[in-house]
């Protein structure tokens, strides 16, 4: 008798008593050696496509400019349009946010949202358990065998039935991060390999069969060449498992601003599979900072609170975004509504669910064809402001914008700004970048703080914003200068302010040191980290 021939992938890092309850049922044979194809056939492809990233940086850098890309002026001038959207994503006015955790899964797909984002990427901390315990919390939903009763409270979840569950639509992580627990001839798996692998192995079957499909967002794409890959990865995934060509369908977050340069050029290597792009605020503002961000005063961004939806740069963003899916025949997805509500301050609430609304009705009325929340509580504000305009169609892509003008230039018109940058966004951006970060040390993805639901997109404006504030020698309302001694000034006291608040078991048994210590060395370096959570997942037990 032979001997079993040997895994295509090395487990590593992970201790026999550590391994995720259920780890064999996700991590089958089969799964491993679907997933070691995928690496086998794409990495080397990925890690030539971030090389290029850095090239592309580095040219930014030198002419402080992005403009639409010449060499591809005939897919902008072509008459195309994207596949058409299958039945299950035509109406998506209201989708809710969330990570992949047991009782987030029931309550995204029970929130009475049309989609829900189930999250591997800036929401989850990749923690072993949180990556194998969300492809199993999500198969456990398809199979309708999941439930959770809260510890503390004692209250009880369960689903729906199934005709009012949300859409799913699984968002892997970005190309940028590996997997480290998972080695393929001597190399770790990208995460958005392991991510789509494993959820389109176990899943794109059974979805089918249940009429709906394997829908994905593509979070921090950069070019219509790493958009192109993913077409590959889709095309290679469904020959592979035998999935009609096609089944797949892919939103794409326009949330880095050379995206934002190549919006038709995304959805044209796409189009077989596309089905829309998202403006997702935080991370197209930190995306302009990391590559503007030693290109002097005129990109220097005010507290990031202060930079709406309704600043003329993020106005030109989001107007184009909305011409170019209506002209190709995709969706439009607008941004987040972070907004966390108290059970304690109604009128906390009031104030904030106004600006939530006001928000949805501008979405609404500028073409967007749905939007995001954070809770459960706003689906119904979200879902009104798009019942008013939308009524009983699905969506509006028959608006197609065509007043809508946008030059390279408008889309980096940082300067038209009147705020600026202040005390009290330096340290909120200090306060919110700490308190994250421990968070994530944690295992925690998406996190309250101060009545906002905050993910990794959040921590890495605030501690951008620090470094270029440093770097461009910013002067702030209260006539003082940013230099690296004010930001650890501050970034001690919050600490101090933090271990009064919490205590001192807590504040010892919590990771609030390796936090602080890690916010000021991505905030203070002189050479500036790419990705916040690449050193912080160092930091990352488990």
């Amino acid at each position: 008798m032979s001997a079993p021939a040997p895994s295509p992938l090395e487990i590593v890092g992970v201790e026999t008593g550590q391994r995720p309850a259920r780890q064999d049922e996700v991590l089958t044979g089969a799964a491993l050696e679907f997933v070691a194809a995928l690496h086998r056939e794409f990495t080397h492809r990925r890690d030539e496509l971030l090389t290029r990233r850095a090239e592309k940086r580095a040219e930014t850098a030198r002419t402080a400019s992005l403009d639409f890309l010449p060499e591809t002026a005939h897919v902008r001038e072509g008459d195309w349009r994207v596949a058409d959207c299958p039945p299950a994503l035509l109406d998506r006015r209201v989708e809710i946010t969330g990570p992949t955790d047991r009782k987030m899964t029931i309550n995204a797909l029970n929130s009475g949202a049309k989609v829900w984002l189930a999250d591997f990427e800036d929401a989850s901390a990749p923690t072993w358990e949180n990556v194998i315990g969300g492809q199993l919390n999500l198969t456990d939903a398809y199979e309708r065998r999941i439930d959770f009763t809260d510890e503390r409270s004692g209250k009880s979840y369960a689903l729906r039935p199934a005709e009012e569950l949300a859409t799913v639509v699984v968002r892997p992580r970005g190309w940028h991060m590996d997997e480290r627990h998972l080695v393929c001839d001597g190399t770790p798996v990208p995460g958005a390999l392991v991510d789509f692998g494993l959820y389109f192995f176990h899943n794109a079957q059974r979805l089918i069969d249940a009429g709906k499909g394997p829908y994905f967002y593509l979070p921090k794409t950069e070019s219509h060449l790493e958009a192109r890959l993913w077409n590959e990865v889709f095309v290679f995934a469904q020959d592979y498992c035998g999935i009609p060509q096609g089944t797949v369908r892919a939103t794409v977050l326009i949330e880095t601003i050379t995206a934002a340069y190549e919006m038709e050029e995304i959805l044209y290597e796409l189009r077989d599979h596309a089905a829309g792009l998202n403006a997702g605020r935080w991370d197209y503002l930190f995306s302009i900072v990391k590559n503007f961000r030693d290109a002097g005063s005129r990109f220097v961004l005010p507290d990031r609170n202060a930079v709406t939806m309704t600043a003329p740069f993020m106005r030109a963003y989001t107007e184009l975004l909305v011409r170019t899916c209506h002209k190709r025949g995709a969706h439009a997805i607008g941004g987040m509504a972070a907004f966390i509500p108290s059970r304690r301050d109604a009128k906390v609430n009031e104030v904030a669910f106004e600006k939530v609304r006001a928000d949805k009705d501008r979405e609404a009325g500028d073409g967007f064809d749905g939007s995001w929340v954070a809770h459960p509580d706003l689906v119904p504000i979200a879902k009104a402001s798009f019942d008013a305009v939308l009524g009983d169609r699905p969506h509006q892509k028959e608006r197609l914008r065509e007043d809508v003008d946008v030059k390279a230039a408008d889309l980096i018109a940082v300067d038209s700004l009147e705020a600026r940058p202040t005390f009290e966004g330096l340290r909120n951006a200090v306060q919110v970048g700490m308190r994250y970060i421990e968070a994530w040390l944690r295992g925690l993805g998406a996190v309250a703080i101060f009545n906002l639901m905050e993910d990794a997109a959040t921590a890495e404006i605030s501690r951008s914003q620090i470094w270029q504030w440093i770097n461009a020698e910013v002067v702030l309302d209260t006539g003082r200068q940013v230099t690296a001694d004010l930001a650890r000034q501050v970034a001690a006291e919050e600490l101090a302010a933090i271990r009064t608040e919490v205590g001192e078991e807590a504040f010892a048994a919590a990771h609030w040191q390796q936090a602080h210590d890690l916010l000021l060395r991505v905030a203070l370096d002189e050479s500036y980290e790419d990705f916040l959570t690449t050193p912080a997942y160092e930091m990352l037990r488990g």
